[in-house]
């Protein structure tokens, strides 16, 4: 929980790196309460099914949708990459699997031109 909640914190900071443990945590907590928000928006009939979603389902996704970009690039930062390598999503099939192994990628363990590694704080 408090991987997520550093995630949350640090909501528009694109600058620094970021560890896999940071950026996975942030992704399972976000399947996690997705899913319980589209429980609960079928429970109060909120659920669209045309769109796929809810109403709190949607207010959730608009208020995570930055820290969630500024992870993936603190992320990629850590394997030093640019963060606009994030856009290589946008590229069907391949460059989702592609941003997935960056993210699975272990981090630089010495400093690189994104700061200081962040296994190196003793944060966990």
């Amino acid at each position: 929980m408090n991987w997520y909640l550093m995630a949350i914190k640090n909501y528009a900071t694109f600058s620094g790196r970021s560890r896999r443990k940071e950026y996975w945590c942030f992704f399972l907590f976000n399947i996690v309460i997705g899913l319980l928000l589209s429980f609960v928006d079928r429970s109060m009939g909120s659920f669209n099914v045309h769109t796929g979603s809810g109403l709190l389902g949607g207010i959730y996704t608009l208020a995570v949708f930055l820290p969630g970009i500024a992870v993936a690039v603190r992320r990629l930062h850590d394997t030093n990459r640019s963060g606009w390598w994030l856009l290589i999503f946008l590229i069907p099939i391949i460059g989702v699997l592609v941003l997935a192994i960056f993210m699975l990628l272990e981090g630089d363990a010495n400093i690189n031109s994104y700061g200081d590694n962040p296994k190196a704080g003793g944060n966990g």
